[in-house]
């Protein structure tokens, strides 16, 4: 459990957010407060509902325990005596106490960075205030705002929150002396001048902001911060002596300055090639590196290693930083191409390069050591206290870079590479800056500089067609600018056609190989390992947009372990990304390169068949936690060399979230390569979370390639399945008539087959259609159909889903008894079933019919059991969170129902259901403090019980 205080109180369980509504916020806190202490039930009673003593508050205080202690402990029901929150007491002396390990809670660990900064601080070294700095600026990155955001206003927390400010500002103060002290006074400047804009009335605080100014080198602001402070104190009448006492220092220049660094020299040399004529993108990378160069520690030299794969550009935007920099260096510029990719010659060897940065530093040649070692003592002698910036560029390795490096803390160094020398980075402390594609805004915009704004202007369209075309890649869309300005009498959409029509690849090229995209990607495979370039090949025959270690793997037929030191290869070369830790992309130009180099074709296909069992056991599995009694496929064995996703490894919600754009693409995949079963049944292993997430143009797409491929394998069954999860996408859209005629049709290919629990859930599926139509009766029948094939086929799970969806049609004609009645043996078999997916809805119909009785407390707790259980189903918690809004406000709770509709409105606005604006006027009627309609039959008017949209899972 980790638990953040510092701003909103949040609550996460392995890395997982733990959703509590206000109550049960408000009764963590509490706990929180006297951590480990015993809270009287009696006090928690009166913070939380404002009676002590009731009969109902009582109740009310044990059910707002019980469901915090199952938010908590989510796995621990049942058990007792060994909760977080224990029971301690009897009778009158009766209470809770949470034993929560006090390192779970970021304010705790805030306060122990504190006193161990000032300890390490107190040593009075520069390397324990670097320690203390660095502990501090970690701590204090973890401030999110107000502590206690939600309950800052609250007395019980006001002494609480006072102490933790004390302890920010503190902390603030110790961070500012620190960095201070080591020279790196901009780093403190945006705390401090947040804190000054927070509370403008404390002097210590404005203090450390103008020394901070003044040691940056910016007087006349330091000056202006102590003038401001001492006006807005003196307006208050108070007395400001260490600020007057600042004030009179800065402006006679008489506050003490850390000593300076070395003299100028003339410059010598300048090698930089010239910067482009045009130059876009790349701002935020940029501005970083350069930050980073110009605001390093002068105590040892700063490397700055340019990375990315071939053709993005890293030369000329080193070169494009390097003349921003070269105003900063003013002994010169150093700059040799180390050729360490280069198709037609050798790379450069260290001694080479030396010679010719010794005689431009002006070492006559007859004074050059012919040896190493000699040459690399004079270079770094002729450095030493000189600012020189030194640029080298296409470096193979780090053995090649490292005799070249200036040794002077004074020197910068820029290399670039498409290797990414870990080495460099781990020994010698070079900062890493990768660079990726031009983003569509930005690869359109070099097209436009080289091609003419007006000439641009008159096709937009066509210029951001070639820019997709190109990839983002800029030595692609160079080319493919500089033939659109070498042929003005073409039209740019002929020009973006061809490029299309022909292959990009085949439009890229040039007789220098240096500007040509195939021969520059060449350069970077021909350097593979015979295993890396296999991979590298079948990687072009992935359809998504990223892939893991494991998809490559089973691609590729290798283990996991193998894969993984191949991909690190491809990696390093560049050859492949890692978008996120463990996601890798290949960008279109690298994926048709190795398309065009899989040639095999018995092995292609081989490993096409490979990927989709990945893909499709993957799904099954992770669909089978999330709904593990949904009616099953028969999925054959993988083939050898497959290695799916575990789902004992993965939280299956997830897994399909990340994975969502891929699966979509395998399906076509599928289809399109003649694999009808893995089509079929990798749209049924996606249908549950697609559902639940309100896809349905997604649901659409898939289940319509699924269901072709369905009726050439001329399985009925499957195709009423599709057929079904077709009618849930279409009615989710409004194609009501579309969805049922989809239903019957799926009801006459069952006709032909043995399949009585297909039957039951098309039944279910149309009550449900009906239901939307406003057809109660048939809706009624159709339900009580499924039910009795459920019993007669034996499917439990089904059983229950058909109880509830029965119990729903009495609650919609207003036999709420009988309704409860239906959704209780429901509950019994959930609970027998351990299937809490099932559960969500029969704890939503519950609800509904208990709001209906004008027990809303019931009802509250109904619906936080639904939400409590949902499993990433966004619709079934904009509708759970909406009746629960409701019930407060038939209660009076006018902050928690705005809450809870909030929370509703936000989603629904998200998923574009047709109930956001019934819960949107709600939320402006609460707002307009209109009070409450009444109990019962009143709740019938303006703020009515919205009816649910009933879920086809119901």
């Amino acid at each position: 459990m980790d638990v953040s205080i510092l701003g909103p109180i949040q609550l996460c369980r392995d890395g997982v957010p733990v959703p509590l509504g206000p109550q049960l916020t408000t009764l963590f806190a509490i706990l929180l407060l006297e951590l480990g202490k015993p809270v009287p039930s009696r006090r928690l009673a009166t913070l939380l509902t404002g009676d002590d003593a009731s009969d109902a508050a009582r109740a009310t205080l044990r059910s707002h325990v019980a469901h915090l202690r199952r938010a908590l402990e989510p796995g621990e029901r049942g058990r007792r005596g060994n909760w977080l929150i224990a029971t301690v007491g009897r009778g009158a002396a009766a209470g809770y106490r949470l034993d929560l390990d006090p390192a779970c809670v970021d304010a705790v660990r805030f306060e122990e960075a504190l006193r161990e900064s000032r300890r390490l601080f107190a040593l009075g070294d520069a390397e324990h205030a670097d320690r203390a700095a660095a502990m501090l600026r970690s701590a204090l990155d973890q401030w999110h705002g107000e502590p206690y955001a939600d309950l800052a206003d609250k007395p019980f927390a006001l002494a609480e929150v006072a102490r933790l400010r004390a302890v920010h500002r503190a902390a603030l103060l110790l961070y500012a002396e620190a960095v201070n002290g080591l020279g790196r006074h901009a780093e403190a400047m945006g705390d401090l001048t947040g804190a000054v804009a927070a509370d403008p009335y404390d002097e210590g605080l404005r203090c450390m902001l103008a020394l901070t100014l003044y040691r940056d080198g910016r007087t006349d602001e330091a000056a202006e911060v102590c003038r401001d402070g001492l006006a807005l104190l003196g307006r208050r009448g108070i007395d400001a002596p260490e600020l007057h006492d600042l004030q009179r220092d800065i402006l006679r220049r008489e506050v003490r300055q850390p000593a300076g660094g070395s003299a100028g020299r003339p410059t010598v040399p300048r090698m930089l090639p010239p910067d482009l004529p045009f130059f876009v993108g790349r701002a935020q990378e940029l501005s970083t590196a350069e930050a980073r160069l110009i605001e390093r520690d002068e105590q040892r030299p700063a490397i700055l290693l340019v990375l990315g794969p071939a053709g993005v550009g890293k030369t000329s935007s080193s070169v494009h930083l390097a003349h921003r920099l070269a105003p900063r260096f003013s002994d010169g510029q150093l700059y040799a191409n180390l050729r360490g990719f280069d198709a037609t010659a050798a790379a450069l060897a260290p001694t080479e390069v030396l010679r010719a940065f010794l005689e431009a530093l002006g070492v006559a040649p007859e004074q050059i050591p012919t040896n190493l070692n000699a040459q690399v003592a004079r270079y770094q002698a002729q450095l030493r206290d000189r600012r020189i910036l030194i640029m080298l560029d296409n470096a193979h390795s780090a053995d090649q870079v490292r005799p070249l490096l200036p040794g002077s803390a004074t020197c910068v160094t820029v290399v670039t590479s498409r290797n990414r020398m870990s080495s460099l980075i781990a020994v010698d402390g070079a900062h890493p800056l990768t660079l990726g594609l031009l983003d569509e805004g930005e690869a359109a915009q070099l097209v436009r500089d080289r091609i003419g704004i007006d000439r641009a202007g008159q096709e937009p369209e066509a210029v951001f067609e070639i820019a997709r075309l190109c990839a983002g890649l800029p030595l692609a869309l160079s080319i493919a600018a500089a033939r659109a300005a070498a042929n003005p009498q073409f039209d740019l959409r002929s020009l973006a056609g061809d490029l299309a029509s022909a292959g990009v690849l085949d439009r890229l090229t040039d007789s220098d190989s240096s500007v040509d995209v195939r021969a520059v990607f060449s350069w970077s495979y021909r350097a593979l390992t015979p295993a890396a370039a296999r991979l590298f090949r079948l990687l072009g025959l992935h359809p998504g947009p990223d892939f893991t270690a494991a998809a490559a793997a089973s691609l590729a037929g290798l283990s996991r372990r193998t894969a993984n030191a191949l991909l690190v290869e491809l990696t390093g070369a560049h050859l492949t990304g890692e978008r996120v830790p463990g996601r890798y992309v290949l960008h279109d130009l690298l994926r048709a390169y190795a398309g065009e180099l899989c040639e095999d074709e018995p092995e292609r296909q081989a490993a096409r068949r490979r990927l989709l069992d990945h893909y499709l056991h993957s799904a099954v599995a992770a669909d089978k936690v999330l709904m593990p009694y949904r009616q099953p496929v028969a999925v054959v064995a993988p083939e050898e060399g497959v290695t799916p996703e575990d789902p004992a490894e993965v939280d299956p919600l997830a897994w399909f979230t990340v994975e969502h754009q891929t699966l979509i693409a395998v399906v076509g995949c599928a289809a399109h390569a003649g694999l009808d079963r893995h089509a079929a049944q990798l749209a049924w292993a996606m249908a549950t979370y697609l559902g639940r997430g309100s896809y349905w143009h997604d649901v659409l797409a898939t289940q319509s390639l699924a269901l072709s491929a369905a009726v050439r394998l001329d399985d009925r069954s499957a195709q009423a399945q599709c057929r079904r999860e077709l009618s849930h996408a279409l009615a989710g859209l409004g194609r009501l008539e579309q969805a049922r005629d989809q239903l019957h049709r799926a009801l006459i290919d069952l006709s032909d087959v043995a399949d009585p629990i297909g039957q039951a859930y098309n039944h279910l599926s149309l009550g449900w259609l009906y239901e939307l139509q406003g057809d109660q009766r048939s809706a009624t029948h159709h339900d009580q159909v499924a039910l009795d094939l459920f019993r007669r086929g034996g499917d439990r799970s089904g059983q229950a889903r058909a109880l509830n969806a029965v119990g729903w049609d009495y609650a919609q004609v207003g036999n709420y008894r009988q309704a409860i009645g239906y959704c209780r043996q429901a509950l019994s078999l959930h609970a027998e079933l351990g299937d809490d997916a099932g559960a969500v809805n029969t704890w939503d119909t519950l609800g509904y019919a208990y709001h209906h009785l004008g027990e809303y407390s019931i009802a509250i707790e109904c619906y936080e059991q639904a939400l409590c259980l949902n499993v990433g189903h966004r619709f079934k918690e904009a509708e759970a969170l909406a009746h629960l809004g409701d019930c407060h406000h038939a209660l009076g709770d006018m902050a928690a129902a705005a809450n809870s509709w909030g929370r509703a409105y936000a989603i629904m606005t998200e998923l574009r259901t047709g109930d956001a604006d019934a819960v949107r006027a709600k939320l402006e009627l609460t707002r307009a403090r209109v009070p409450a309609v009444g109990h019962g039959e009143g709740e019938r008017g303006a703020l009515r019980t919205a009816p649910s949209i009933r879920s086809p899972e119901k």
